[in-house]
């Protein structure tokens, strides 16, 4: 344990003293470490470490938070009573016990990648970096990088908790360039897991350089899409990003409490197709996204968001759940101790219907086949959204022809909810870093391959 019971106790109460109704503190243990190829040979190698404690102390819905990095008894005991300071209500003595609580661990880990060889995560760098290489003539530039992060938290709060979590997580990300002709296209491939570089026995590190370069050769050999409305086929995986961004940024407490939300004042009502289900479930083994207990000591929880259709829940923090008078769910996440937690999507996903996919191809007379899609914005107070299509296909006469390149995804997550008429069965999930007020934190995003019945499709 990184800080002792008792002192941790004599803390809560000194967050407490100026008459606060709740306290917590947050204390970690991160180590993280990046090995960087680029040019066919390693640029960089770096370790970091944070370590430090952040405090926060409620008094109904007001929130006073400070951190520090100086773990005495005396750095600890000065945070909390800045804390105390700017509540300052009043002044109460409090008896504060803590009992440990053991939540368990569904996410078992084979290879602490922090203690192995630096030459074993190079040579697994150098194999996905010379696949993507050497796939193509055409492939002038790789880079890559393999990332690895061992994340130890400690949550104590004046309710009497007293929790630990260890998450371990590792990723291999690769960029590859095509030119010709004095035109650049790129690709990119970056799968991760709450696991350690056994990973890399599941996926093998030449299949993600592979997948990078493949992907930047189609679009350099493909011509530019289309503009208009249609009828568009989103792929699995990845491609969840847009639930993601214009539908699950709305469903968090952090927008619904304030009213700064689409869905807020919706629970019960119908806001999506039938065929729409979707879920927040930060308990899957091994998953990106996944932890044993999030931020504030809550054990991680499968959420039902939208269920055939109809509004069932909202992803609820502490605070914000104060706000709403409604109970947290184990979805506060913060990117470290410097940041006050707040609620946020763990691996969140369309979950798979009963569409074939051949089926879903087949329906579609003319529209555009999005099999990987890019980055994008979205305002979460109106759900408008704009998303890039990083590798697309043209759809004629119910099947996948020629590819096509600087296509994007317009509209509003209210809109696509209602136009998903099509969902598959082949759900798969793809891992991204997901940035808000509580700072960058790994998710896992997913989908079946989905029907969306009309879309304005950004082009040429």
């Amino acid at each position: 344990m990184m800080i002792s019971k008792t002192l941790l106790e004599e803390v809560l109460g000194r967050a407490m003293s100026s008459g606060a109704d709740f306290a917590e503190l947050f204390a970690e243990n991160t180590r993280s470490n990046s090995v960087f190829m680029i040019d066919g040979k390693v640029d960089s190698i770096t370790d970091h470490t944070i370590s430090g404690v952040g405090i926060r102390a409620f008094l109904g819905v007001r929130c006073v938070s400070a951190s520090t990095i100086d773990l005495t008894r005396e750095g600890l005991l000065r945070c909390a009573s800045q804390v105390a300071d700017v509540i300052a209500d009043n002044p109460t003595a409090l008896d504060i016990h803590l009992t440990e609580r053991c939540f368990g661990d569904v996410h078992p880990i084979q290879i602490v990648p922090d203690t192995a060889k630096k030459s074993i995560k190079i040579d697994l760098l150098k194999a996905g970096y010379f696949a993507a290489k050497n796939y193509h003539e055409d492939i002038t530039q790789v880079t890559a990088r393999l990332l690895d992060t061992d994340h130890k938290i400690l949550v104590a709060n004046s309710d009497g908790l007293l929790t630990t979590d260890r998450q371990i997580r590792t990723r291999m990300a690769i960029s590859a360039v095509a030119s010709k002709n004095g035109e650049n296209q790129s690709g990119f491939s970056g799968p991760g897991r709450r696991m350690g570089l056994e990973l890399f026995d599941m996926i093998a590190p030449e299949s993600i350089g592979t997948e990078a370069a493949r992907s930047a050769i189609v679009n350099l050999n493909a011509g530019y899409c289309p503009a208009g409305k249609m009828t568009v086929a989103i792929e699995n995986g990845f491609g969840g990003v847009i639930f993601h961004e214009a539908c699950g940024h709305s469903l968090e407490a952090t927008a619904v409490a304030k009213g700064m939300s689409q869905m807020a004042g919706k629970l019960g009502q119908k806001i999506a197709n039938e065929k729409v289900t979707a879920i927040d479930d930060g308990t899957i083994p091994n998953a990106w996204g996944s932890f044993n207990i999030d931020d504030e000591g809550n054990p991680s929880r499968r959420k039902v968001l939208i269920e055939n259709g109809i509004l069932k829940s909202y992803m609820i923090d502490k605070l914000n759940g104060r706000r709403m008078e409604m109970e947290a769910n184990g979805s506060s996440r913060r990117q470290s101790y410097e940041f006050d937690p707040t609620s946020r999507m763990s691996n969140t996903y369309i979950a798979a219907g009963n569409d074939k996919n051949e089926d879903i191809i087949a329906s579609i007379e003319y529209g555009l086949y999005a099999k990987n899609m890019g980055g994008g914005s979205v305002n979460p107070i109106n759900g408008a959204f704009n998303f890039a299509v990083s590798e697309g296909y043209m759809i004629r006469n119910g099947k996948i022809c020629e590819p096509v390149r600087g296509a994007s995804l317009i509209g509003t997550g209210s809109e696509i909810l209602q136009n998903i008429d099509m969902v598959g069965t082949d759900m798969k999930t793809g891992q991204g870093m997901c940035g808000s007020s509580s700072g960058t934190i790994p998710t896992d995003v997913g989908q079946p391959l989905i029907r969306v019945k009309e879309i304005t499709v950004g082009g040429r």
